[in-house]
């Protein structure tokens, strides 16, 4: 098991975690999902070492070889796509081994042709799906995905959530998904996690048992577990939002 026990985070003079613990199984996909500036992203950072608790611990990580998707993509403008996967793999998988993983993973998200191109020529989607590729082929134990999809549009976003499911059903590592929309969290989560307005604490804990390769919206407990998680989200960004709302919940028209 991976855990926040009783974490404690300030940012700046914003408390983001108070007393906050939150766990996540190994081998499976963990995917939380709150209202923005809740400490999703600092949950992430804290698992990634990247940044420290100032009270409480984490366990389940050490020694671990994390591997992270940033919000955007983070390439290397200066090399290839090919390069850029090259170079998660240096001094860490055998030289013969990595032009096989190159080759997989770029096929895999539907690149291969484009190997000798350099990021610029590529779409938004096309870079995070190359993104996608780097951050598979490192040789992880732990994933930790930041909102990978969010900049893009929804054929694109469903279709690359399918891919992560096809990818992580081939290595079944372990997960750990942020993201602001509960329709990809139902489709790749095997649970899924709401938290709170900041600072966040864990208001529903959901669990999912079909495959995530196998997983059709329309089908039951989706459905169900799609309108219970949106109105717990929208109860929570009444806090943050108060003047967006009506009495009775209804959204008011920007003006």
């Amino acid at each position: 098991m991976i855990a926040l026990e009783q974490v404690h985070k300030t940012l700046g003079q914003t408390k983001v975690l108070d007393d906050f613990s939150l766990h996540a199984e190994k081998n499976e996909i963990t995917c939380i999902i709150g209202p923005s500036g809740c400490g999703k992203t600092t949950t992430l950072q804290l698992l990634a070492g990247l940044e420290q608790p100032d009270a409480g611990r984490i366990v389940g990580t050490q020694g671990m070889r994390v591997s992270y998707v940033f919000q955007d993509p983070r390439l290397l403008l200066w090399k290839t796509v090919a390069q850029n996967v090259a170079f998660v793999l240096q001094d860490t998988v055998p030289l013969a081994r990595q032009q096989e993983l190159i080759r997989k993973y770029l096929t895999m998200m539907g690149l291969n042709e484009y190997r000798d191109s350099y990021p610029k020529a590529l779409s938004g989607g096309m870079k995070q799906r190359l993104a996608l590729c780097r951050a598979f082929a490192y040789p992880h134990d732990l994933l930790l995905m930041d909102e990978p999809f969010k900049s893009l549009d929804t054929p694109l976003r469903l279709g690359l959530v399918w891919q992560v499911a096809r990818m992580w059903q081939e290595k079944s590592g372990t997960i750990i998904f942020v993201t602001h929309d509960i329709m990809d969290a139902l489709l790749l989560g095997h649970r899924v996690i709401v938290l709170s307005a900041r600072p966040a604490t864990v208001l529903d804990d959901v669990r999912i048992d079909a495959p995530p390769a196998q997983r059709n919206v329309l089908q039951a407990p989706l459905p169900a577990i799609h309108a219970r998680l949106l109105d717990l989200l929208e109860g929570e960004n009444k806090k943050y939002f108060p003047d967006l709302y009506m009495t009775g919940g209804s959204s008011k028209t920007p003006g």
